[in-house]
């Protein structure tokens, strides 16, 4: 729904602007330039999900041979004793948490096919132990934190839409992404922990969070050391090889539990086309709204006022023009994946604003959108302090993501 109120906002706004501009600064290239963006964006959305068919195709591939190879359930034997700090008002040995597990693990890997009906299936088991069937509970709030968050170990679809828009290092962004992902989900846990008043003074708590925190700290610090195109370099080089390390992996944890890596292979490549085909209708839907939108102006006009703002105050305005990446993020990932491609088109797919749009999509997740389907699919109204947590939890993701790129490009 909200989606549908922002696309229909697109258009209409635009329209207003260009009768503005035909009627008072006679303007009349508005119209023209508004309905060749429909051809072109049509066209763009196309080939870019064309493209995506090979790439995702290999992915999914690669994902389902891992899954069936028994990964996600190593993830969920490391995450255990953390996950159970978390989450207190579950019974020990509750189903629920093998089911929060592999959703999580889901995510951590990019398995999107997987991770929503797990997460689902997760939203069922919590709400029979929910007492008020309209209210949400704590645990469902944690968890649905911990997916708006974004935590991502693995940003495929982003690396490939960079591929497709011709970056030269479409992996430069790895790194990054992990770093932004991992304050976003750590200013989650600690706001929704906050909330609910779960002690994270523990032996286990402060161990994970502190052991990941000191991790991330030094890589923080070890690329301060170099210079620009020493990070570019290293982040790259670092992501190539954790990659293929990650795809060599998966193939002998498959041949390890004797699955046939080829037919898991081709089982998860369909899932790769069709899914491919499946986004086409959605590319073409938000990329034509947005633009139409810039070719009105509009978008123009937003992203000056706000520039204006910033040098207005003495600060660093280059990140403005990402900023509508961010803004859509939490409200659709279609709309949001939109601007990324439509910011990478603008101003290049190795530009700073391209680079950061990317990283704005990595750092954090659709919270509005996991909200509506998770809390709808069991009939929960009253949210509580879900919303708050999600955000302040994007808003940690965007900042974030901010200074790691003007740290890193």
């Amino acid at each position: 729904m909200v989606l549908n109120y922002i696309w229909v906002a697109f258009f209409i706004i635009a329209f207003v602007i260009a009768v503005i501009k035909l009627v008072f600064m006679g303007d009349y290239e508005v119209f023209p330039a508004m309905m060749d963006s429909t051809f072109a964006s049509s066209k763009t959305a196309f080939e870019i999900s064309l493209g995506l068919t090979g790439v995702l195709s290999l992915w999914l591939g690669i994902m389902k041979i891992g899954e069936k190879g028994g990964i996600i359930d190593v993830f969920a034997r490391l995450l255990s004793p953390i996950f159970t700090k978390l989450f207190p008002d579950i019974p020990k040995g509750h189903p629920v948490t093998g089911s929060i597990f592999m959703n999580i693990s889901a995510n951590m890997l990019g398995l999107d096919n997987a991770a929503t009906p797990l997460g689902l299936k997760a939203m069922e088991q919590l709400q029979e132990l929910n007492p008020k069937k309209d209210t949400a509970t704590n645990p469902m709030i944690m968890f649905l934190v911990l997916n708006t968050s974004g935590l991502t170990l693995i940003p495929i679809s982003i690396l490939v839409y960079r591929a497709q828009m011709g970056a030269a290092q479409p992996t430069d962004v790895f790194v990054p992404i992990l770093l932004a992902t991992f304050f976003s989900t750590l200013a989650g846990v600690i706001v929704t922990s906050l909330y609910q008043r779960i002690n994270l003074l523990n032996k286990t708590i402060l161990l994970t969070l502190g052991g990941m925190s000191l991790a991330v700290a030094a890589i923080i610090w070890g690329f301060c050391q170099m210079d620009k195109d020493s990070m570019n370099l290293v982040s790259t080089s670092v992501a190539n090889i954790m990659l293929m390390t990650i795809i060599i992996g998966f193939i002998v944890a498959g041949m390890r539990k004797k699955v046939n890596v080829y037919d898991a292979f081709i089982e998860g490549a369909k899932d790769g086309f069709q899914t491919a085909v499946r986004i086409i209708p959605y590319l073409v839907a938000i990329l034509v709204g947005i633009g139409v939108f810039r070719a009105s102006g509009a978008m123009d006009m937003i992203v000056d006022g706000v520039r204006w703002t910033i040098e207005a105050c003495g600060a660093n305005s280059d990140f403005v023009g990402a900023l509508p990446t961010a803004l859509m993020k939490p409200l659709s990932g279609s709309g949001a994946r939109g601007m990324m491609v439509d910011a990478m088109t603008t101003y290049g797919a190795d530009s700073f604003v391209g680079r950061l749009s990317c990283i704005f999509q990595g750092s954090t997740d659709t919270t509005f959108y996991i909200l509506a389907v998770y809390f709808g699919s069991v009939g929960v109204r009253y949210t509580r302090h879900a919303v708050t947590c999600g955000l302040l939890a994007d808003l940690a993701g965007i900042i974030a993501a901010i200074f790691i790129c003007y740290m890193f490009f």
